[in-house]
Order: structure tokens, then C-alpha cells, then sequence
């Protein structure tokens, strides 16, 4: 891997001016995101987070200290985010991010992409999406944004009609035709691979499904087509450190070449680097 050798510098000239014990050395240790010498990345558990805990063994060889901070949920890293108590977070679309920062008011930006992850349709019940049954329970993420991803897969299967040209941003209530009058259930993302057992089918990230020690390929009944995804990924950032040296430094870190292996190797073909 070619080496960083900038931020080295930059920490070597802060380190000289701090023993001069001058003005400029308290300043120099103030800004930009490095301030207290740390990087504070904020994920979701799973394979985000394993991710980014790679990249932070890349930085560490050259000098780069990154905290990694791990979240349940899609709510507590964009606000974590927005209020300073991160630097940086890397867990979510950028179709997400868009919806909520129009809910939010947060000035968040979207950095650069990561990785995709389908989503996919699994069932403890059933081994086939024919198979599902009228008036079964159809369990789907209830956060913005991947409602509307899960019921556009639903709709993909024939089991459910939506208006036409809709897109992510449709809820249940925008359901046109439901012939099987299926019960669609909201829940928390990461909990739908441990409520299989109560339902007919659920859509579920293949991040979630890793997490649950499954693995999407085999266990979907009906699995996103990669090469169609506009659900990318995005390291994100507030808005006035979008141009910052030691996240520019992040980011290469992270589109490295051992970093997409590691992508690979690990979720062999579960999750798809974005570069």
C-alpha cells in the first residue's frame, strides 16, 4: 500500500511547534478534525463496522489513530454526527441521507461511496416466493427510504402493485393492489433476521443477514441485482469538514486496494465495493 506520508508530515510539524510552546502550536492543535489526535468514525454493527476496523489497521501504520464508534441503529450516527460527538460516519445510502437532512435540517454531505448492499427477501417458512401464503405477516425496515426499497422488491416478486414510476419514498399506504392481502409490519432493520421465525417472508439488508450469521446468497428467496443499485453507500461528513486533509486521507485509506480484497474475501458477494 502506498504510504500516507502527508499526515505523518503534518503530525511531525505539529509535534515541533508544540514544543516550541508557542501560540501557533495550541491553533495548529485545534483545527480541522485531527484536533484531539483521534479520528472518530461512526458505524452500524456488522459489516460496516468490520470494514472501517480494517481501514483503521491501514491508518494506524502510518500514524492515523481512528476510534471506531459502532451504532444499532440508523437514527444515533447522523445525530452523533450533526452534533460534533463524531467526525465522520459510514453506514448509509445516500437516498438516505437526502431524506434526512430534508427531515433533519443536519449539514451533513455525502463524502465518497463505499459500498453497495442488496437487500434481499428471506423466509424461515418458506423455500420459494410462490410459496407465500394469503394474509401472511411481511415483515420490512421502518426507516425512511428502505420501506420503500423492501416494497419495491415485493412488488418485483408480483405480489403487491405500486403506483407507477414510484420510488423509494413509498409506504404501505401507497400499496395500489395486495391480491394476497399480505400484513405488512414495520420493524427495527437489524431486528428482522431474529423475527423470521414469526412471519411469512421479510426484506432484509444482507448486512443484517451477515450479522445473523446467514448468508444472503443461500438463504433469499429473491435478492437485489447489484448492477442496478442506486443504493450506494457513502462515507458522510458535516458539510464545513467536507474538505478536510485527514478525511481526504480517510477516504484513500478506505478505497484502498486491500480494503476492496478484504470486501471480497469476507462477504463474498453479500456486500460490492463502490470503486
Amino acid at each position: 500500500m502506498q504510504k500516507k506520508w502527508g499526515l505523518l508530515t503534518t503530525l511531525a510539524i505539529g509535534a515541533v511547534l508544540s514544543g516550541c510552546g508557542g501560540e501557533k502550536a495550541d491553533s495548529a492543535e485545534t483545527e480541522g478534525l485531527l484536533s484531539d489526535g483521534v479520528l472518530t468514525v461512526g458505524v452500524t454493527a456488522g459489516p460496516h463496522e468490520d470494514i472501517v476496523n480494517e481501514v483503521k489497521k491501514l491508518a494506524a501504520e502510518d500514524g492515523l489513530e481512528i476510534k471506531v464508534v459502532s451504532f444499532s441503529d440508523f437514527v444515533q450516527p447522523n445525530t452523533a454526527l450533526a452534533e460534533g460527538d463524531l467526525d465522520v460516519n459510514s453506514f448509509q445510502t445516500g437516498i438516505f441521507l437526502d431524506t434526512v437532512v430534508e427531515e433533519s435540517g443536519y449539514d451533513l454531505a455525502k463524502i465518497e461511496p463505499t459500498i453497495t448492499i442488496p437487500m434481499g427477501i428471506y423466509s424461515e417458512k418458506y423455500e420459494d416466493i410462490s410459496d407465500i401464503q394469503e394474509g401472511d405477516t411481511i415483515g420490512i425496515p421502518n426507516s425512511p427510504t428502505q420501506e420503500g426499497r423492501a416494497l419495491q422488491l415485493f412488488e418485483e416478486a408480483g405480489l403487491i402493485t405500486l403506483p407507477e414510476g414510484s420510488g423509494v419514498e413509498v409506504t404501505t399506504s401507497d400499496i395500489v393492489e395486495n391480491p394476497l392481502n399480505l400484513d405488512f409490519v414495520t420493524s427495527e432493520a437489524a431486528q428482522l433476521p431474529s423475527q423470521l421465525q414469526d412471519v411469512g417472508a421479510a426484506g432484509i439488508n444482507s448486512n443484517f443477514v451477515l450479522d445473523a450469521g446467514m448468508n444472503p446468497e443461500e438463504y433469499s428467496l429473491l435478492m437485489e441485482n447489484v448492477e442496478d443499485l442506486v443504493q450506494v453507500n457513502y462515507i458522510v461528513s458535516r458539510t464545513e469538514d467536507k474538505d478536510d486533509e485527514t478525511l481526504a486521507q480517510f477516504v484513500e485509506y478506505y478505497k484502498t486496494d486491500e480494503i476492496k480484497q478484504f470486501i471480497e474475501d469476507e462477504f463474498k458477494g453479500a456486500l460490492v465495493p463502490a470503486w
